[in-house]
């Protein structure tokens, strides 16, 4: 089943010495915006940027330290059609060097089992204690995540993102590097694209496991589709995107073509909801993410307050997690992830760590999101040989 308006496009993108770069949505507002000077950028939103557009603050723990924001003009950077690939940049002898390039054969990665930060019986006193938040009206849902991690871990990254991929083929994926840091991307969910006149949002809440026959499968795709704690999930944080988008729509033009749309993966059948407006003109990249990041599908509803009850449940900075990569074209047009089902690894510190959460509502059983969690944990364990330890 095709995704509904297409995966990323497939990009490879390198920053040379001095690459023109904003760090902050202050910096992108500030790069040039007539179209004779815009040009092709790629890169990464972290979660904390959330901290720049409301009044929030991050004091968890923090084992990568990545920038807010990071977006940049590549020195040379490849785009692959359906019949050839296009080079742009600096691109005097690029072709001969990535052909002559071995990928070289590199032993199945051999990681210590994970540690959770936050033990599972603490997990399961938060989801119990946000249940609570809920009937006392603090939110209507919330989007709770934990980390599980290792130390002093040597991995070798691009192979490892090669199993990813074999593992959990995804519409949205990526791979980045920021000097020591990388993130390898597995994504199924599109957080917006931009394709003047339309912006598209399409939140992914709800999940089953896949069925082992076709049978079974079949079954499983339908206990989904009628399982009211998921639409009601679902259905939560498309009127949140749908009130996100009007900040920055054309009056009258928000509308929801597609409600609790079930799409299978390798691991996964997901609930998708595509949400769709006119972008006002003259609005740009950075208004749109003032309007709408983070991602209502990682936070919940209202969005404030679950981000700040999200500070104090979780004991660990998302980072990457729940933020974006994506790339803009000099034209405005752009394409941005919802980065989830990814790892984060510091290679100059051996840190490694995934995140992985699940929407709470007031019908949530807590050892329900528990196992959740861990399916959707299964393509990442799996690539790293591992484990999630007991303790």
């Amino acid at each position: 089943m095709a995704y509904p308006h297409g995966p990323f496009d497939r990009i490879l993108a390198v920053a040379g010495p001095g690459a023109d770069a904003a760090n902050s949505l202050a910096d992108l507002r500030a790069l040039p915006d007539s179209l004779a000077e815009q040009r092709f950028r790629c890169g990464f939103v972290t979660y904390e940027a959330k901290n720049e557009i409301e009044a929030l603050t991050s004091q968890n723990h923090d084992g990568f330290a990545w920038p807010q924001l990071h977006l940049f003009t590549p020195q040379t950077w490849l785009c692959w059609r359906a019949e050839s690939v296009e080079i742009h940049g600096q691109t005097k002898g690029v072709l001969s060097q990535i052909l002559a390039l071995a990928v070289p054969v590199v032993p199945a990665p051999q990681v210590p089992a994970l540690l959770p930060r936050l033990p599972k019986a603490d997990y399961l006193r938060a989801v119990e204690a946000i249940r609570e938040d809920i009937l006392n009206g603090e939110v209507y849902e919330l989007n709770l995540c934990q980390e599980f991690y290792a130390e002093n871990v040597a991995l070798a990254p691009v192979d490892a993102f090669w199993r990813l991929m074999e593992a959990s083929p995804a519409p949205f994926a990526g791979f980045i590097r920021w000097h020591d840091h990388f993130l390898l991307c597995a994504s199924p969910e599109r957080f917006l694209a931009h394709r003047t006149p339309q912006i598209i949002s399409q939140p992914i809440k709800g999940t089953i496991r896949r069925g082992a026959t076709p049978a079974a499968d079949e079954q499983q795709r339908q206990t989904l589709l009628h399982d009211e704690k998921e639409r009601a999930e679902n259905l939560m944080i498309v009127d949140l995107v749908r009130n996100d988008l009007a900040r920055v729509a054309q009056t009258g033009t928000v509308r929801v073509p597609e409600l609790f749309g079930l799409y299978p993966f390798r691991h996964l059948w997901q609930m998708i909801s595509t949400v769709e407006a006119d972008l006002r003109p003259g609005a740009d990249l950075v208004d749109v993410l003032l309007a709408t990041f983070p991602m209502g599908s990682m936070t919940g509803a209202p969005k404030i307050r679950a981000m700040q009850l999200i500070e104090h449940y979780e004991n660990s900075r998302r980072g990457l997690y729940s933020g974006s990569i994506g790339y803009l074209w000099p034209d405005g047009n752009f394409e941005f992830n919802v980065v989830i089902r990814s790892l984060q690894y510091r290679q100059d510190t051996g840190y490694l760590s995934f995140q992985v959460g699940s929407a709470i509502t007031y019908d949530s059983d807590p050892e329900r999101e528990y196992e959740e969690c861990l399916l959707k944990a299964k393509a990442l364990l799996e690539v790293l040989n591992t484990v999630i330890s007991e303790q």
